[in-house]
């Protein structure tokens, strides 16, 4: 029989919530006590809502316990491992029995994050036991062609997952062609969507899996070097990526003559990139490798024909490298099986917002926006009405309640006026103002605009005025039509994909939610009371104990009446902070 295994999960999000405190609480009581079992790490398995996690496998199975601290963690210690009793009420998911959260796992399908959360990122050969680098090898022992290895990405159908939706294949292909003697493949690893941190999970739970994946992709169009852009701000992936890096070359799956395949020759380096939104796009995150300042450039010529140093390049971003090593092992057709006619596969998004299970979810294209939030993501916070969703980041669209069927395939979500993009979702609820969710998108984008552009700079920066203007109760009658046309002139004439997408969620938000555009600018009012300048806070007498309680709080003294009578607010004090509303315990505050 096998050691009972103790595994702590030590992603970015695991380690935010303390995960790390509660290893080392486990380390240490491991000593003390003098216990026998196992102790080790893994990253993020996606179920971030209830970190950090702890999973423990034994002879009888394998049990995952959410929201450990260290006191918690002495408690599963010593019931779990020492008395052989498992501690039902803090697992969250288990073999044996329904959880509260067992249906955050129902109808995902895992491909590109297979691995996340099984294995200790930090060892190659606990990713070679679960078939890692079986797809390089079984390339090296059918003789694969190159041209094979294309078709079978074609055969699956996979679209690149970083936003445009192209086929990979067919980007493989454009690349093949050019005969020349220096090629590179790029991971295009800088995540700009600030919502959607699937990237950054994947390079940090499975890099090897990235790694496989490009030295594939290498393979197909005859490339010699290879780089991983990823942003600084993500220090633990750089950190593990490198690992990874060396222990590949220390396996030969990296150097000269890969796994004795003559003149099949790559090395691959992680180029730090300093965080810009822009350095997404392709032509831009070249030029940061350069040297140059992170700008895009006009196309043609592309990438496959005149990419990095002037050479022909291919670059994918992370999930769709993670990908490609499960596509060449188990076949094209194990892949197009899932999804939709034209969007194949699975796509991997980050909930977050107003959402019960925020975290990582791998499903088949095709599922819909319901099944996503109501099923995986258990639903909206404090059992709130579901308003609208963000899909495809800071420049995605917002997808409103009655088009919640939606199938999530990249045909059905450009038809919202929303996009793909790289995976984020945003949940709002009830209380979430559309016009100042646009607000907060685009200030985003107008921030990242890398200003080559004249109506991207500009253009941003005017709509930002704009919609400004509205949250602070200043619009004006025309407002709405100039947002349109100059976010119609920004998609238009800009060169890269943030500026040709940076209207989208104000052009989105005016088509499903132009009621509450114009109940700022006509009715000074803010019909999700959330835009501060636009509320109004009363005194509701009926209501109204005189408890003083409210006065008392009130930073401007704003209350005025006496203990145990009727108060009033003084209009042109209140500044509107809302504090009265939040400590009377009498409901005695109306807020319009």
């Amino acid at each position: 029989m096998e050691k009972t295994k103790v595994i702590v999960g030590l992603g970015s999000c695991g380690i935010a919530a303390g995960g790390n405190k509660v290893y080392d609480k486990i380390r240490d009581l491991k000593k003390a006590e003098g216990l026998d079992f196992i102790l080790d790490k893994t990253s993020c398995i996606g179920m971030c809502y209830r970190e950090p996690l702890v999973e423990i496998i034994d002879e009888s199975g394998a049990y995952l316990y959410g929201e450990i601290d260290e006191k918690r963690a002495v408690e599963i210690i010593t019931q779990h491992i020492q008395n052989q009793n498992p501690v039902k009420e803090l697992i969250v998911k288990s073999d044996y029995f329904v959880t509260p959260d067992s249906e955050f796992f129902e109808g995902q399908v895992k491909i590109a994050l297979r691995d996340c959360g099984f294995i200790n990122p930090e060892r190659i050969e606990e990713y070679e036991s679960r078939d890692g680098y079986q797809a390089l090898r079984m390339i090296k022992e059918k003789n694969l062609a190159a041209e094979s290895i294309i078709q079978m990405v074609l055969d699956s159908g996979l679209r690149g997952r970083g936003g445009g939706g192209f086929s990979t294949g067919m980007k493989w292909l454009f690349a093949s062609r050019n005969q020349s003697a220096e090629k590179y493949v790029i991971c295009n690893a800088d995540e700009g969507d600030p919502g959607a941190f699937m990237d950054r999970s994947l390079l940090e739970g499975d890099p090897h899996a990235v790694i496989e994946g490009m030295i594939i992709a290498a393979y197909a169009i005859g490339a010699n070097g290879g780089i991983i852009y990823c942003r600084a701000e993500y220090p633990l992936a750089i950190h593990r990526l490198n690992i990874a890096l060396d222990q590949a070359r220390d396996k030969k799956y990296l150097g000269k003559n890969i796994l004795g395949i003559d003149g099949f020759n790559l090395d691959i380096y992680v180029k730090e990139g300093a965080g810009a939104f822009v350095c997404g796009e392709e032509t831009a995150l070249m030029a940061s490798v350069e040297g140059k300042r992170g700008m895009p450039a006009k196309r043609p010529p592309f990438p496959a024909e005149s990419g990095l140093w002037g050479k022909p390049t291919n670059i994918n971003n992370v999930e769709t490298l993670a990908n490609i090593p499960w596509i060449i092992f188990n076949g094209p057709e194990s892949y197009a099986q899932y999804g939709t006619e034209k969007s194949k596969g699975t796509k991997v998004f980050a909930l977050t917002g107003k959402i019960n299970h925020g975290g990582l979810v791998e499903v088949p294209m095709g599922i819909t926006i319901r099944d996503v939030v109501y099923k995986l993501g258990g639903g909206i916070q404090d059992n709130k009405r579901f308003k609208a969703v963000q899909l495809g980041g800071p420049s995605g669209g917002c997808i409103p309640e009655h088009l919640i069927d939606t199938p999530i395939d990249y045909d059905s979500v450009n038809a919202t006026g929303a996009i793909m993009g790289s995976g984020g979702m945003v949940v709002m609820d009830e209380s979430t103002c559309m016009v100042d969710m646009a607000r907060f998108f685009l200030d985003f984008t107008q921030k990242e605009s890398c200003g080559k552009c004249t109506f991207c700079r500009i253009g941003t920066k005017r709509m930002l005025e704009i919609l400004s203007r509205i949250c602070e109760g200043n619009g004006k009658e025309g407002d709405i039509e100039k947002l349109e046309e100059l976010a119609y002139q920004i998609k238009d004439s800009s060169l890269c994909g943030l500026g040709q997408t940076a209207p989208n969620p104000v052009l989105t938000t005016i088509r499903y939610f132009r009621n509450e555009y114009e109940a700022h600018i006509h009715d000074k009012k803010c019909p999700a009371k959330s835009c501060k300048p636009l509320l109004t806070y009363t005194v509701i007498e009926e209501n109204c104990t005189g408890c003083t309680v409210c006065a008392k709080n009130c930073p401007v003294n704003a209350i005025i009446g006496s203990r145990k009578e009727l108060h009033f607010i003084e209009q042109d004090k209140c500044t509107k902070c809302g504090i009265c509303f939040t400590k009377c315990k009498f409901e005695a505050i109306l807020v319009s």
